[in-house]
């Protein structure tokens, strides 16, 4: 047996890493930008306001959030593209632009022209803020606009028509002219971007030759770039080595997932420790009294039902517990509110409090916290109770029912064995399988939570934590929360196969010699 435990640990370990490839791929993928995110609140209206200052602080507190978060590594340990894609694509750290990038990458195949395209868009959007215009001249602000904002399209935009259209904005606004009158009165025509005409050529330039040097025949050479442990996908589990750190920005903090630093929140930049041990005590506190209750009662009932099969008793409590299975907990919860408690008009029964934990301040005692908190957890542990009950129960019956038809049951009963000893002592145990197997799906159920039951009641557990994350698209709290289900459903397998062995010994893992 320890020779099996051992070999499921080590099959624990690629399966895992697979496990953490998928779920740091979802983070990878998933929409949106976490950096913007971040920052979306302290630097509203920095974009649009046309000013040096605010662009280029915005930038620079985008770098340094990505290198804080190591945004600007590598994805991975290497990656398998085509020659036409360069190794250093990574570096580029707006997402959008670096999709772009790619499907011109896929249409063009030639990086040197790509790039120089992208390089004299950005040296464009950089001059047009830069150029000296006169604060009084509305128009001319109106053109620096026009060609942001044309800029910003092109960061998009792969597609030659929709570009070209982007191009005739940039040309009109840098080469139009407006007339202004000067210091005698006299009106004369003025160039207000003149000085970027230069960079906008640049642009037009740099793109006729990404459209005419077109290497395609490089999309069907493969390439492989590796980066070492130079990555993200490394970095987010085992953090940043010492080697590794002394090379790169010193305000890199991770100490990866395996070192207990799970990341940030991207809504309150609360560590996602915090947020995940102050709510998982309440739900492992909620799960634990919901566990105990349901096999304590679930089993004796089952084995009750099974021992009195087709009399009153059983097809009563059958009908009974279907009923219970088949309610949805949104409903009772709903229900239990309505007519249970003072919160919603009518103040029916008014017997138990409608949401809330009670009195967890400091000033109060420890009795009063016990005895105020388990009143605000009677309705929402029975909402949790009752349909696990009656599963339980259901299950319980049906393997002591199996058994119960077996051989060595009639033989036991031949011998003149007592029926109480003959249920409990040879029956029950071996009819334990299918609620073992139930059981191995307790230890991630422990931490997950139950989302309807914790929003309905308003608890601060992992349930309504995962189903905030979902909804803001808090990514580092809702990957968290996947990869330790992920973890505790390994471990709760293998605790299956060791109940399994204990409970029937004809159980075994092992190969048998001979």
């Amino acid at each position: 047996m320890l020779l099996y435990i051992l070999k499921r640990v080590l099959y624990f370990i690629p399966t895992f890493f697979v496990i953490a490839l998928f779920t740091f791929l979802l983070s990878a993928i998933a929409p949106g930008d976490p950096v913007e995110l971040k920052l979306s609140s302290g630097m509203q209206g920095s974009e649009g306001s046309g000013q040096v200052s605010d662009k280029l602080a915005g930038e620079e507190a985008y770098r340094q959030l990505n290198i804080k978060l190591g945004r600007d590594l590598p994805m991975f340990y290497f990656t398998v593209t085509s020659k036409a894609y360069p190794d250093t694509l990574y570096r580029v750290l707006r997402k959008n632009e670096r999709e772009n990038l790619e499907r011109l990458i896929d249409q063009y195949c030639n990086w040197p022209q790509i790039s120089a395209y992208y390089k004299s868009v950005k040296a464009l959007e950089l001059a047009v803020i830069t150029a000296p215009v006169d604060p009084s001249d509305s128009s001319a602000f109106g053109k620096m606009k026009t060609v942001r904002e044309s800029c910003n399209d092109l960061y998009r935009n792969y597609d030659d028509a929709v570009i070209q259209l982007d191009f005739d904005r940039i040309k009109s606004a840098v080469t139009g002219t407006i007339m202004v009158k000067d210091s005698t009165g006299a009106e004369k025509q003025y160039q207000a971007l003149a000085a970027v005409s230069k960079y906008s050529d640049a642009v037009f330039t740099n793109y006729s030759a990404m459209r005419t040097q077109k290497q395609t025949s490089l999309k069907y050479i493969p390439a492989i770039h590796f980066y070492g442990l130079q990555n993200q996908f490394h970095r987010w589990l085992f953090g940043d080595a010492p080697w590794f750190a002394q090379n790169t920005d010193p305000n890199r903090t991770s100490k990866g997932f395996f070192r207990g630093d799970f990341g940030d929140s991207y809504l309150d930049s609360r560590p996602v420790s915090s947020i995940l041990g102050d709510a998982m005590k309440w739900t492992l506190m909620i799960n634990l009294i919901v566990f105990i209750i349901i096999y304590s009662i679930g089993i004796p009932s089952g084995v009750s039902l099974a021992v009195h099969k087709g009399t009153t008793y059983d097809r009563l409590m059958t009908a009974t517990l279907f009923v219970l299975y088949s309610i949805p907990s949104f409903w009772i919860g709903t229900m239990l509110i309505i007519f249970f408690t003072s919160d919603y008009y009518g103040n029916w029964m008014n017997l138990f409090p409608p949401y809330g934990l009670g009195k967890i301040g400091p000033e109060y005692t420890a009795w009063a916290k016990i005895s105020d908190r388990t009143y605000h957890l009677i309705l929402p542990i029975f909402c949790s109770v009752y349909g696990s009950f009656a599963y339980i129960s259901r299950q319980m019956r049906g393997g002591m029912l199996a058994v119960l038809r077996q051989d060595f049951i009639r033989t036991a009963f031949a011998k003149g064995l007592a029926p109480n000893n003959v249920y409990w002592k040879h029956a029950f145990r071996n009819s334990l399988i299918p609620i073992i197997t139930l059981f191995s799906s307790f230890l991630p159920a422990m931490i997950s939570g139950s989302v309807i039951i914790e929003y309905l009641f308003t608890i601060p557990g992992m349930g309504r934590v995962s189903y905030e994350s979902v909804v803001a698209r808090n990514f580092p709290v809702l990957f968290t929360i996947l990869m330790f289900s992920a973890l505790l459903t390994m471990a709760g397998t293998l605790l299956s196969d060791i109940l399994y062995a204990a409970t029937d010994p004809r159980i075994s893992f092992t190969k048998k010699e001979g």
